[in-house]
């Protein structure tokens, strides 16, 4: 057991807890060594023993230690130590993204692709080691003080092999990719599906797809298009919304093929965002018709009565009612490893849910034998119902004969309709003559698709029950068990008492709509609605009193005003004189009083003209003209000068020019001189006269000079263009040796001649 104090593996003391998931616990502590702050992560002692949570601990370590990037959260050390599983890894001292969205309410084009790009270049160095996040949500990310953006919580990545991977990995439901939804193939552009999710909602502060259960989102994910992001904020550039469009593209051939890619179109948004660039493609990448088979389209169908898995298949994650969609406590410290700067706003209501945002790690529900698909699908139906289990110590092993006979059930059910589509299939076919033409055939008549003759699935249809004058509860409880998907809008009534169904919007009992349908119901909230009183002007605390005494929930919302002093309350949401049923929570916007709007200037010399870029976008200002010059002491393609002093303050938005380096500029040199005869040290058998050959070379060894000459000085033609500023000149002349005899006569030394070469150093003119 993890006690305050301890020191782990002889060097890691325990400081704090900081946060708590499903099956581990993350600590501050003091790495004694290397005398800094890291993060543990250890293993539930519960979990100790088992040997699948081990595994799975170990995976996740693993797949994180092997990562190095200045973009992910690195991990330090892996390690066992008296049955203490625990995994070491940076501390960073931050905010998520996701609260930062919250903060800001959502974010400009530029600091959005700024953030896009950090976060692209971190998930391409895993992809480059074959690793897939599968979780990519702004509460993955985290802006640490210093403005650096990090990629945290590997926890459900797992190690892409060269094999298919059929995982029913599940990430959060508001950013899962379409294939993750069905529970198919998942692999890196499932990654890069999630992070256009993520960009979708840093510029418009709202995720693309919302419904009241995590199903209604999922099959959303899956049929509906992509709403536009410049339908709620207009300014942003066109290539931006069609880089988010590609990225969350249905169908994985069409998304980017790779990060880097990407990253590649994201960093031209931020110099050329008045053109729209980005190629999208019509077709398939890979081409050829494609046939939705009978184990996706039965995945499809009855997504509506399933719930989604998260990484174990071990349970199935569900929004609680009223949930937020923010994680709990715990777990967000857990995400962000660090406690010390996430204070605000946890007392606020916003975390009341034990698992808001439907990622509660609960491993209780993994029982040995019990992985197959009949029993996930039979146990999810029974979670689905609001009355059904909503946390893992409400499991009851006895629903396994219920959940048998459902599976069992529902099997008998499938068997049946594909039996009657069969027949159905096979008559029509036989009722067709040799002689009717093409053009004769009924809309009945199943289309075909390719040269396999798949028809295409029929839509399956269910009748609607009694819902007036009913209990909420009951009726989505029934509804859900149909497949369908309850959206209630509770308002007051005098004559229908709380709680229950007033109208069904545009359907009856006995109706029939297809499955997956969502059913409007108006629900009375009773008589006991409050006018909410009028709180503008007044302090935060005094509207808390007030609102809370009236008997509604308070949260906080704060914003920069210029005409109400800090502290004090601009408004509320909804607005005052409203009437609600009593319990609603109130939004209380707070002022923070006049907003400073300068900020520092950071020091751009010396870096990469795109880490630049990312630099003053994240600073809010912008970046000016932009020159290339040329520089000794700065390498090419960095910022040699930056036209606003670092470190001082200048107003949001201020133009910053650029000057970027092109390097050394080109210096080069020319010879014009004479060249004189050998001299008696260089060539002391030269004789004036001799016919000697001239080689002029650069300090590199290229000869840019090549003449005879039997008479000096030697003035040969100028040459311009020399890279270096010295350089050789070499002679090459013949020596002839007569022939020599004895006295008598005899030869004793025949002629010969000998080939000599010296070389002079010589120095050229800068041109």
């Amino acid at each position: 057991m993890v006690k305050i104090g301890m020191i782990i593996n002889d060097r890691y003391e325990i400081i704090e807890k900081i946060g708590t998931g499903g099956m581990s616990d993350v600590y501050k502590a003091l790495d004694t060594k290397l005398n800094r702050n890291v993060a543990v992560k250890v293993l539930k002692a519960e979990f100790g023993e088992n040997e699948n949570f081990v595994s799975k601990f170990r995976v996740e370590a693993q797949a994180a230690a092997g990562l190095m990037h200045s973009n992910i959260v690195n991990v330090y050390d892996v390690g066992e130590e008296n049955d203490i599983h625990y995994i070491v890894m940076e501390l960073v001292e931050g905010i998520t993204l996701k609260k930062y969205i919250e903060k800001k309410a959502r974010l400009t084009y530029k600091e959005a692709v700024s953030i896009a790009i950090q976060v692209s270049l971190g998930i391409e160095s895993a992809h480059a080691a074959r690793i897939i996040h599968r979780d990519i949500k702004p509460q993955n990310i985290i802006i640490s003080r210093d403005g650096k953006v990090k990629v945290t919580d590997f926890g459900i990545a797992k190690a892409a092999t060269s094999n298919t991977i059929t995982s029913n990995v599940m990430g959060s439901v508001h950013y899962t990719s379409p294939e993750q939804a069905r529970g198919g193939y998942s692999d890196e552009k499932s990654d890069i599906y999630s992070l256009g999710i993520t960009m979708f909602e840093m510029l418009t502060g709202r995720v693309p797809f919302n419904g009241e259960t995590t199903v209604a989102i999922a099959i959303k994910h899956i049929q509906e298009p992509m709403p536009s992001p410049r339908e709620y904020v207009p300014e942003i550039p066109k290539c931006v919304e069609s880089i988010i469009f590609k990225c969350c593209e249905k169908s994985p051939d069409r998304r980017y093929q790779s990060m880097g890619d990407l990253i590649k179109d994201l960093k031209q948004a931020l110099l050329t965002p008045d053109v729209d660039f980005v190629v999208r493609d019509e077709q398939d990448i890979l081409g050829g018709t494609r046939t939705v088979s009978d184990e996706d389209m039965a995945k499809i169908k009855s997504s509506s009565g399933r719930g989604l898995y998260d990484e174990d298949d071990s349970h199935m994650m569900k929004l609680a009612p009223g949930a937020t969609g923010s994680l709990p406590k715990e777990e967000y410290y857990e995400d962000n490893y660090s406690g010390e700067n996430y204070e605000e706003g946890y007392n606020e209501g916003e975390y009341s849910s034990d698992y808001q945002n439907g990622e509660y790690e609960s491993e209780g529900y993994r029982e040995e034998g019990y992985e197959t698909e009949g029993y996930n699908d039979a146990y999810n139906e029974v979670y689905n119902s609001e009355s059904g289990l909503e946390n893992e110590e409400d499991y009851n092993p006895k629903m396994e004969k219920i959940t048998t006979i459902i599976a069992i059930a529902a099997g008998v059910i499938i068997v049946g309709i594909i039996i009657v589509l069969a027949v159905t299939i096979i008559g029509k076919m036989g009722s067709k003559t040799p002689a009717q033409p093409a053009d004769t055939q009924t809309e009945t008549t199943s289309p075909v698709i390719g040269e396999d003759e798949q028809v295409q699935p029929t839509v399956e249809m269910v009748k609607l029950p009694a819902m007036v004058g009913k209990d909420i509860d009951s009726v989505r409880n029934e509804l859900f068990a149909l497949g369908l998907t309850v959206n209630p809008v509770y308002e007051e009534s005098s004559t229908v008492d709380a709680g229950l169904v007033i109208e069904a919007d545009g359907v009856s009992e006995g109706s029939e709509v297809q499955k997956g349908t969502i059913i409007n119901l108006k629900v009375s909230s009773g008589v006991s609605g409050i006018q909410i009183p009028a709180v503008a002007g007044a302090t935060y605390e005094s509207a808390v009193n007030a609102l809370t005494k009236a008997g509604f929930n308070v949260t906080k919302i704060e914003q920069f005003d210029d005409n109400i002093a800090e502290g004090y309350v601009v408004g509320v949401i909804p607005e005052v004189g409203s009437t609600v049923p009593k319990g609603s929570t109130i939004q209380i916007i707070v002022s923070k009083g006049v907003e400073d709007t300068t900020v520092k200037v950071p020091n751009v010399v010396g870096i990469p003209t795109e880490d630049a870029l990312a630099k003053l976008i994240e600073a809010g200002l912008t970046v000016g003209k932009t020159t290339s010059v040329n520089s000794d002491t700065i390498e090419k393609d960095m910022i040699c000068q930056q036209g606003v002093t670092a470190d001082t303050y200048v107003e949001k938005g201020t133009a910053v020019d650029l000057q970027i380096s092109l390097g050394p500029k080109a210096v080069t040199y020319k010879y014009d001189a004479e060249i004189t005869a050998p001299t008696a040290t260089e060539a002391a058998d030269y004789v004036a006269g001799m016919s000697v050959s001239i080689v002029v070379k650069d300090g590199n060894g290229k000869a840019f000079i090549e003449a005879s000459t039997v008479s000096f000085p030697y003035k040969p033609a100028t040459c311009y263009g020399i890279q270096t500023a010295s350089g050789t000149i070499e002679m090459t002349y013949k020596v002839e040796h007569p022939e020599v005899t004895d006295d008598a006569g005899n030869v004793t030394t025949p002629p010969s001649e000998e080939i000599k070469t010296f070389t002079r150093p010589v120095t050229f003119v800068q041109e």
